[in-house]
């Protein structure tokens, strides 16, 4: 690689840094295109109340000192963070909050059904603590009616905690044969041959941790960037579930071991063919679409079905963001960010420039940089860019009736600046979905908004982050305790949704990089809705290929299909997602000011069809799959 290539590298960074204080970070504040609510809108109002400790979570997200609490700050992937997880652990009606940690314990809060959540990590027995925890997903894998947990880790070894039914989990990662030593991120379990039982998906990046012992608990990471971009990439692994709660690793026929550098995972039915499918992001190159075949085998067709994609992709996920009863793709580019216009005078507005795409990967730099096509030629060659399969920016798909998809991310108005997950929900119950994408990157950079892109229902989406509570961050831009002598822009990573106090409004729950988390309480103006929560009708002790299809307790990949009127709205009954984080399972539709619905349909994992005509609003509807049905 020429010397000039790296010395232009330092003199970008050195320009970061040196622009990263507080007088920079105010500036951001100050001259970002701040969203104005337009005349008249009953939501002027803040919509978010900021509620975790008063709410009983305290958490607080350590990050590695000696990683990301340093000068010169090393790059590399412990500054991705740690993630959070959803789900109803003890079967009481209301959804529990799991938070990964990097340094120290992770935590399970129980939600004790009035707005107060207590931490039962101790007796639950799924604080780990000596390893760096990633992300986590639920899933009643053996199908006895209970949410066990699976926890990813960076090199420390991934963990199964099977629940006991008593308020504990037991570690049978050994005894069910999915052990994982590797660089993981995202989790999913998702059953891809339709026999009633979830199968596990690991995705895993590259071996950029450093060869030398273990120091409190982790293994030491790369100094820079480059250095880690030399790392070999680990191998994704598909773990198939045999049904008598064991697994084997199926990855070699399969055909999903990837290309590494993996970071999050779609699941959803891209083709309607009644096999779920999955779209793995790529942090540096082109993601995967992968086809399941029906036969224990996927293809890639990402470039048949999609085209280019994010080149630095991070988090994903599929839902239908026009009510057109067809399930979308949004994808996250972090590391298209990672980037800055070293000409960037901060007395300018400039910040126009930040948060758009541009062909290359060096984006505004090419043009300004002393020596920016070699700049660009020096990331290229580093990353294998290949520029037809990329684009530099987040991507959004359309599906059309066609059963092609059409990228209109920049049409859509959702072009954003260093985003990392992606938490879709209707929080206003307009009928549309909206999203939310924790953003930033913290110390020692300056501070940038999470963003609350609120659906207009004309296919575009407008940040209502400042009007609804969420920006400025509460507390202010810097973290309460600087680091290395200097203030610490506070940034987020994952982020999932529930209504966790059943008022039929979507809260938020953030896990952010180094501080406290979030608890934003939905305080937005009450307007009707409908939920439903899915049970499948398989069960621990059926066989695994019985004469009777059946779907899996927890029916991920179901699909509910509303009708009222001309308009047709879908939800998916998710899997793990949205980068290093998992949302309700509990499938949420607001209704605005519609009166009546039509009639709904689930369509279950196992091809079964249910209908109900004109279900009641204003409530949660629980659904047991009728066996009785026929087969579609």
């Amino acid at each position: 690689m020429p010397r000039s290539f790296f010395a232009n590298l330092l003199a970008l960074l050195g320009m970061l840094l040196a622009m990263s204080g507080v007088a920079v970070g105010a500036y951001l504040l100050l001259n970002r295109q701040v969203d104005k609510p337009p005349e008249g809108d009953e939501n002027r109002a803040t919509s978010f109340r900021e509620c975790a400790r008063e709410s009983g979570i305290p958490f607080h997200m350590d990050f590695l000192p000696s990683e990301q609490g340093v000068l010169p700050f090393k790059i590399n992937l412990y500054d991705h963070g740690s993630g959070v997880a959803v789900d109803d652990f003890d079967g009481d009606g209301f959804d529990d909050i799991f938070f990964a940690n990097q340094l120290g314990r992770c935590a399970l809060y129980r939600n004790k059904g009035d707005g107060v959540f207590e931490d039962v990590t101790a007796k639950a027995g799924v604080g780990v603590g000596d390893r760096v925890c990633v992300a986590a997903t639920w899933c009643d894998y053996d199908n006895d009616g209970r949410p066990d947990l699976y926890v990813t880790s960076t090199r420390g070894g991934n963990i199964l905690f099977h629940n006991n039914g008593d308020g504990t989990f037991t570690d049978v990662t050994e005894k069910a044969g999915v052990q994982c030593v590797a660089h993981s991120q995202t989790a999913v379990f998702f059953d891809y041959n339709n026999d009633g039982f979830p199968d596990l998906f690991v995705t895993n990046t590259a071996r950029w941790t450093l060869s030398q012992a273990r120091t409190d608990h982790f293994f030491p990471g790369p100094e820079t960037l480059w250095d880690m971009a030399k790392s070999d990439p680990e191998e994704h692994v598909l773990f198939r579930n045999n049904g008598d709660g064991t697994f084997t690793d199926v990855t070699k026929k399969s055909g999903l071991n990837g290309k590494g550098w993996g970071g999050d995972v779609a699941v959803f039915d891209y083709d309607e063919d009644g096999r779920l499918d999955l779209f793995v992001t790529n942090m540096f190159g082109a993601s995967q679409l992968y086809r399941n075949n029906g036969d224990g085998t996927f293809t890639d067709i990402t470039k048949s079905v999609l085209g280019r994609t994010s080149w630095g992709a991070i988090g994903c996920k599929a839902f239908d963001f026009n009510n057109d009863g067809r399930l979308d793709l949004f994808v996250t580019d972090m590391h298209s960010d990672m980037w800055w216009p070293n000409t960037m005078d901060p007395r300018r507005a400039e910040l126009g420039l930040l948060a758009k795409k541009y062909p290359r990967v060096t984006g505004y730099a090419y043009r300004t940089a002393s020596d920016g096509p070699g700049l660009e030629k020096g990331y290229a060659a580093t990353f294998k860019i290949d520029y037809d399969a990329v684009l530099f920016g987040n991507t959004f798909f359309k599906r059309l009736p066609s059963g092609k998809f059409e990228e209109m991310s920049d049409k859509a108005n959702l072009e954003t600046f260093w985003p990392w997950g992606i938490a879709p929900g209707d929080f206003d119950n307009d009928g549309f979905e909206d999203i939310f994408i924790p953003s930033g990157m913290g110390f020692p950079y300056s501070y940038w908004p999470n963003a609350l892109m609120m659906n207009n229902g004309d296919e575009t989406f407008t940040d209502r982050a400042g009007s609804a509570g969420l920006d400025p961050p509460p507390g202010g831009i810097d973290q309460e305790e600087p680091i290395a002598g200097r203030a610490a822009a506070r940034s987020s990573r994952a982020a999932a949704v529930g209504d966790f106090r059943h008022l039929g409004r979507l809260d938020l729950v953030v896990n952010n990089f180094n501080d406290r988390a979030h608890l934003f309480r939905n305080e937005f103006p009450a307007k009707n809705y409908i939920q439903f929560r899915l049970t499948g009708a398989k069960k621990k002790d059926d066989p695994v290929n019985e004469s009777v299809p059946k779907s899996n307790r927890d029916a991920i990949g179901a699909l509910v299909t509303l009708h009222t009127g001309k308009e047709v709205m879908v939800r998916q009954v998710q899997a793990a997602g949205g980068y290093l984080s998992q949302s309700s399972r509990t499938l949420h539709f607001g209704l605005g000011d519609r009166e009546k619905i039509d009639w709904v349909e689930v369509r279950w994992p196992s091809g079964r069809r249910q209908r109900i005509e004109s279900p009641a609003l204003k409530k949660l509807h629980k659904l047991e799959e009728d066996v009785s049905k026929p087969l579609h």
